[in-house]
């Protein structure tokens, strides 16, 4: 029987014989984030960017899953063996709702693409770590990021040895001059700059959204530069108007954009189902059929997952079906709540802090985050004075830099609470904020 150490035992480990980025707080922030809200339980959270799961219901997986197997009847004419095998068996390592992906992008983005660019991942984290892993050939190989960055980029990108350069935000969603002058540095240095990640749909956390014509710039600047843009897509269903904006991938005619797509905020993040468009052809020497950069995803998947459950897959699958394909369709009550939400946020933050207050905020127009401004230092202890004293929870936003310093501003998230407890929470973020003003702030 193995046993635990003894209390004042030597360590099995000392830290520096572990791969150096485990120990990087910035991998340790999603961990902490956890802790903290497992820690206080009463907490209202403002933090998570999780999707409301108001309208779930177990049922849901049923029924999608019988579905899909109707599908493959009908539609694929299986027999009831090769229904079972495609359900229970390993799979093919590209996913088996390929397909019907391609078919949810035509219908709902526009995205014209060959069904075998695609490969379908455990949740859209892989995706963007096969991808990253495909790209990064040697240690000269960097990864640019628009920052303030979703933390899972970065930390994916650290734990590959991928150096990452930041490239300033600006008010529309990312700086071209910067992006420029970060790519020639970068080369002047001897690096290879091979792909710029970015959310252009209300980007995490700074909710931002791209205007048309800078989508159109920055695939112009792609293209002179040479450089792929791996374009993160989770929120782009769910503006506070109504109106959606082009993707990248759409406008995209000399296939620059990587896509990485999220069926988490749209079908159920339980499922973790992802996917990667990957349309970028290699050359190989033997002769044959296109190779696309997604073929060569799907080698390194093969050594990583092997493939992404195919239960999960005709779960999401089913879902796609029941709405012919459209996820736009199938997120109309989501969508509802989340632009309620946003707007209460929005709304409820101008009465608690009304001009000259210190604290002033974000505008997005449509997403699940807004971040904050406030008169004093944001560090993770302040956010468990938060939790522990006032009940509600938020996120630093010095988790998405790389640097360790204190910053002034803060992250709200709309999407995980009911509408009937946005006023509560923000009455209890209020009276937190009031506590750690400054006299006179």
């Amino acid at each position: 029987m193995v046993t635990s150490p003894e209390r004042g035992a030597g360590a099995d480990f000392a830290v520096d014989d572990l791969h150096g980025a485990v120990g990087d707080p910035l991998l340790s922030a999603m961990n902490f984030l956890n802790e903290i809200a497992g820690r206080h339980p009463e907490a209202l959270s403002l933090a998570a960017g999780t999707p409301h799961e108001g309208f779930y219901d177990v049922e849901d997986v049923h029924r999608c899953l019988r579905l899909f197997c109707d599908h493959l009847r009908t539609d694929r004419g299986f027999t009831e063996e090769q229904v079972r095998r495609t359900l229970l068996q390993y799979g093919r390592t590209k996913g088996i709702v390929h397909e019907l992906i391609a078919a949810h992008l035509a219908t709902d983005e526009s995205i014209a693409v060959d069904p075998e660019s695609i490969v379908i991942t455990a949740g859209c984290q892989e995706a963007l770590f096969l991808t990253l892993r495909t790209l990064r050939r040697d240690e000269r190989d960097v990864l640019l990021a628009v920052t303030p960055a979703y933390v899972g980029a970065t930390g994916a990108a650290r734990l590959l040895d991928m150096a990452v350069l930041p490239v300033a935000d600006g008010p529309r969603g990312i700086d071209l001059d910067d992006l420029t002058r970060q790519i020639r540095e970068a080369r002047a240095a001897g690096l290879r700059p091979r792909a710029c990640y970015l959310v252009p749909d209300f980007a995490n956390p700074t909710g931002i959204r791209m205007p048309v014509s800078l989508r159109g710039e920055l695939l112009d600047l792609a293209r002179r530069e040479d450089i792929l843009l791996l374009e993160d897509n989770p929120y782009s269903l769910f503006p506070l108007d109504g109106e959606r904006l082009p993707t990248l991938k759409a406008l995209d005619t000399h296939r620059r954009v990587v896509y990485l797509g999220s069926l988490s905020k749209t079908i159920f993040p339980g499922a973790r189902v992802g996917y990667v468009v990957a349309d970028q052809l290699v050359e190989e020497s033997a002769g044959g059929g296109p190779v696309y950069l997604a073929d060569h995803v799907a080698r390194a998947k093969s050594m990583v997952t092997v493939n992404t459950s195919p239960i999960a897959q005709a779960v999401v699958g089913g879902r796609l079906l029941e709405y012919g394909g459209s996820l736009r369709g199938a997120n109309e009550r989501e969508s509802e709540v989340y632009r309620r939400n946003l707007t209460l946020m929005l709304d409820g933050l101008a009465r608690r802090f009304p001009p000259p207050s210190p604290v002033t905020w974000t505008t997005p127009e449509g997403g699940f985050f807004v971040v904050v401004q406030v008169p004093f230092d944001v560090t993770d202890e302040v956010l468990e004075r938060s939790a522990r004293d006032h009940r509600v929870l938020w996120t630093p936003l010095r988790h998405f830099y790389s640097g360790t310093e204190p910053l002034r501003r803060l992250r709200l998230s709309c999407s995980g609470l009911a509408p009937e407890l946005i006023d509560e929470a923000l009455d209890r973020f209020a009276a937190f904020v009031a506590a750690c003003a400054p006299a006179g702030a």
